[in-house]
Order: structure tokens, then C-alpha cells, then sequence
């Protein structure tokens, strides 16, 4: 179960070659409930405006990066760090449900592109299944159309599996970063 990888667009082969699209994700999940673990990397900003996958599905790690304001010699800017806790936080969510690094780890972001970067970083540190769900939680944008520049294509939200706006604090990583 994933995309082949001729089918995966020039911007978003994973360096773990491992992808999904919402609706292999969401059957993975429902097919082996206690052998695949769904990571939500998104920001913490993301999930309370966007939505988010439900609690049963999700857990939450430290986001992939985050941003931070810094002053530029021109302007004021805010600049994407690493999260270099992520393989850690991941690797302790995995210990939480009794998984080990051969299980599958789906990781979803807003459009595929982080979460993307995750599984292959996830892949070099050992993960044999580290799955990027490829268009992420909103999906990619319409290219024309009278809802050009919107993310209405596909990802998590569009392909409707299960999502609610409601904020799961019991699967959030909430310490400061």
C-alpha cells in the first residue's frame, strides 16, 4: 500500500521512498489500529485553525520545525528551524504504544512537504516504514479555476477521511519548544 513512486510529483519524492495519499493512510489505519502510528507534525497553529485528524488516529509530536523572529540586517523576519528533538519525540511515541522502528509511521503535515523531509530524515535514522502522506492535511492548490490558489485538490481534509476542528490537547505535545 503506497504510491508508486513514477506517480509522486517532482517536489515530493521522500528520501524514505515510502508515500500515501489520504485514503490509503486512513485504510492502513483502520486495517492494523495498534501497528501504525499517525504523526501529526503540523504546528500547533496549524491544527487549531485548520482542524485535525481525530484523537483515535492522532498522536502529536513537536512540530518538524517551527518558526522563530529574528532580526534581519533589512527587516524584521521569521526564519524555519529544525526540531532537533524530532527523532527522539518519535522514537518515544513509538516506546508509548509498544512499537518498535519497523512499524509504520504515517506523518502528515499541512501540504506534504515537511512531512515529507521527516519520513526521509525518520528513514536515515533506521525507520523502515516512514510513511509521508503526500498531500498533507489540506492538500495541494487548484491551478486554475474559479478556486485557483486554494487547497481544495486533495490531501486529508479534502479527501474527507475524518477530521474535526476540535483541539486534542491529550495528544498534543504541549511543553515549550
Amino acid at each position: 500500500m503506497a504510491i508508486d513512486a513514477d506517480k509522486v510529483p517532482a517536489a515530493k519524492p521522500s528520501a524514505s521512498g515510502l508515500h500515501l495519499a489520504a485514503i490509503e493512510a486512513a485504510e492502513m489505519k483502520q486495517g492494523a489500529p495498534g501497528k501504525v502510528l499517525f504523526i501529526d507534525i503540523r504546528t500547533r497553529s496549524e491544527a487549531m485553525y485548520v482542524g485535525m485528524a481525530p484523537s483515535w488516529w492522532t498522536t502529536w509530536c513537536r512540530s518538524w520545525s517551527f518558526l522563530k523572529s529574528v532580526s534581519g540586517a533589512a527587516r524584521n523576519e521569521f526564519v524555519q528551524l529544525s526540531n532537533t528533538h524530532f527523532v527522539q519525540d518519535v522514537e518515544n511515541r513509538l516506546a508509548r504504544v509498544g512499537l518498535s522502528q519497523d512499524e509504520a509511521v504515517v506523518l502528515i503535515c499541512r501540504s506534504g512537504i515537511r512531512s515529507n523531509h521527516a519520513a526521509g530524515l525518520l528513514a536515515q535514522h533506521g525507520f523502515n516504514r516512514a510513511y509521508n502522506l503526500i498531500a498533507g492535511f489540506e492538500g495541494d492548490t487548484a491551478k486554475d479555476g474559479e478556486r485557483k490558489g486554494q487547497r481544495v485538490v486533495n490531501g486529508w481534509k479534502n479527501a474527507n477521511p475524518f477530521w474535526s476542528y476540535k483541539l486534542l490537547k491529550d495528544k498534543m505535545y504541549l511543553d515549550d519548544l
